[in-house]
């Protein structure tokens, strides 16, 4: 008898800390369960949609019905229900400038109506006193705002010295156009620089005269420009530093990144190394090397296909020409409009005029087996692109390679054959069909106006893609980007290029899963797949089934980066 109630005894205790250890194990369970709205896999060639997905350390363990979910989750998971919301894969811009998203952020802000209200030399005037406070000032230095439009200023010009000398003759002022290749220096500004009546033109960028005199009128082209702004608007203390850091990212994660590029970075790559040593960053960060900066830092750690604290090299950039909004993309055939000074024939200019110098540029990527982003807009810079690029992949091969174009505004059809045959990845970039789709009719004519950024026509040959917002050109707006490849309509109204239209399934694919592949990262992000990283975006709407105009207004409601959330409306 004793026996028995001794047996009894042992088997309830077993039976009593066996259930205390499932209790405990539903209290670990850290799996949730989305479900109750549309899941986009974006797997596939057509839409394809899930009743739940479980997250689990991280990563994806399921995707399909709401019953096996369940089951996989485990006892003690968290059902998290979307509430008639989508939930689709991380955002990855397929070009952008990660770094200066703070500039952005914390600048003047000088971006025309819709995004802003400068659209004349008045308010922009009117918006950098208010901006011009000591707090401000002792951020960089300087007085700096960000984003100017010559193109939808009413005065159709760029401001300049005597402009900005409005708002001070104190401190050194510098606005940056929306193009990013140009700045805008007042007085004060081009003696702390030293450019003066006597400073020569640098290779690939031009001092802008007065009339009728060598005297510089503050407006700084391209290479004249570019090497300052990082001068100018770079924070000056570690304090601003990481005031622009936070500013810019947390920007970012409003707008559903998940994966953002630094896509010409210079020395703000250190910083950049330096916020991921302290694992400030919350999402991940792929840098782009100028080629002017190889040398110092490609052979880092940082050069990795492997994220180190989120941070990572993934090649080289080497930007070609410049910009067709303000007239310096390299043109086969000449503007309509030439810019002030300039004669009728102008059609640009290249950035590298020396083609044997371009060609010993990309040859050190091909025998480090570094990944090229080409920045060329204008065809004759695609002609430069393909000239010097062919003989190197007939030397080299170019398997596995995805070197990538980015923007190509007026690349030819004959150009994407050739990039087809190089395997090239064509970073287009329609967002311009509504910022400047008016002004490039202008600029180049009608017919040549509807075929900027040819993402049909690209993917109709065969050619991969992917969209991008080159932000901070723009707001890091993805969904305007979206909204833009598949209307194509701009600021007038007038839809620029029909035929060159995606569907909405083909441009958000653009900024997950082909932008993935962009980035060698297609097998951790871009779907919703079992064992990807949990990468999520949840939106308001679906993108997919709102009317094509309603896109560009569909709000981020959360963005998720490997199951943590890190934005929530």
């Amino acid at each position: 008898m004793n026996t028995k109630k001794n047996l009894l005894l042992i088997l309830g205790v077993i039976f009593l800390f066996s259930c205390k250890d499932t209790d405990k194990k539903h209290l670990e369970n850290t799996a949730q369960v989305y479900f109750g709205g549309d899941i986009i896999t974006m797997v596939g060639q057509a839409p394809d949609y899930a009743e739940a997905l479980v997250v689990k350390d991280g990563k994806i363990s399921f995707v399909g019905s709401s019953s096996e979910a369940m089951t996989v989750a485990g006892a003690g998971h968290q059902m998290i229900d979307l509430e008639g919301r989508t939930l689709v894969p991380g955002f990855i811009d397929g070009h952008c400038h990660f770094a200066t998203f703070g500039a952005q952020a914390i600048g003047g802000q000088l971006l025309a109506s819709p995004d802003a209200n400068v659209d004349d030399i008045e308010t922009l005037i009117s918006v950098m006193k208010e901006w011009n406070t000591p707090q401000n000032r002792e951020l960089t230095g300087w007085i700096f705002g960000t984003g100017f439009d010559d193109s939808v200023l009413k005065e159709k010009r760029f401001p300049t010295k005597h402009d900005l000398d409005k708002i001070s003759t104190k401190y050194p002022i510098m606005i940056t156009h929306i193009s990013g290749h140009f700045a805008v220096v007042n007085s004060k500004g081009l003696e702390k620089l030293g450019i003066n009546a006597d400073t020569k033109n640098p290779e690939g960028g031009i001092i802008r005269r007065e009339q009728n005199s060598n005297e510089p009128n503050g407006v700084l082209e391209e290479l004249a420009a570019i090497p300052y702004m990082l001068e100018a608007i770079g924070p000056k203390s570690e304090e601003a530093g990481i005031k622009f850091f936070e500013a810019g990212q947390a920007m970012a994660l409003s707008y559903g990144y998940t994966t953002a590029q630094e896509g010409r970075a210079m020395q703000n790559h250190e910083f950049l190394t330096t916020m991921a040593d302290s694992q400030k960053l919350k999402i991940d960060v792929v840098s782009y090397i100028d080629y002017l900066f190889v040398d110092k830092y490609m052979n880092s750690k940082w050069n990795s296909k492997e994220y180190i604290n989120k941070y990572r090299i993934g090649g080289m950039k080497v930007t070609l020409d410049g910009s067709p909004q303000g007239r310096t993309a390299w043109r086969t055939q000449p503007y309509l409009l030439p810019p002030d000074g300039m004669p009728e024939d102008y059609k640009g200019y290249p950035a590298i005029p020396n083609d044997s110098i371009l060609s010993s540029i990309y040859e050190k990527a091909f025998v480090n087996n570094w990944q090229i982003l080409s920045h060329t807009n204008g065809d004759a810079a695609v002609d430069q692109m393909i000239r010097t690029l062919k003989p190197l992949n007939e030397k080299y091969g170019n398997e596995g390679r995805r070197d990538v174009i980015i923007h190509g505004q007026y690349i030819r059809a004959d150009q994407l054959d050739e990039a087809k045959k190089m395997n090239m990845i064509a970073s287009l970039f329609p967002l311009h069909t509504f910022y400047w789709g008016d002004w490039h009719k202008e600029l180049i004519g009608d017919s040549l106006g509807n075929k900027i950024s040819p993402v049909r026509t690209a993917l109709n040959k065969g050619v991969k893609i992917t969209i991008h917002t080159d932000a901070p050109v723009a707001l890091p707006s993805l969904m305007r980007v979206l909204w833009t490849a598949v209307e194509r309509t701009s600021r007038s109204g007038k839809v620029i290029g029909e035929d060159e239209r995606l569907t909405p399934y083909e441009a958000l694919k653009a900024i997950t899963i082909w932008s993935a592949y962009q980035h060698f990262e297609e097998d951790k992000k871009g779907t919703l797949e079992n064992g990807k990283l949990a990468d999520l975006v949840i939106l308001d709407k679906n993108p997919l089934k709102v009317k094509a105009d309603e896109i560009k207004d569909i709000q981020v409601i959360e963005t998720i980066k490997k199951g943590v959330t890190v934005f929530k409306k």
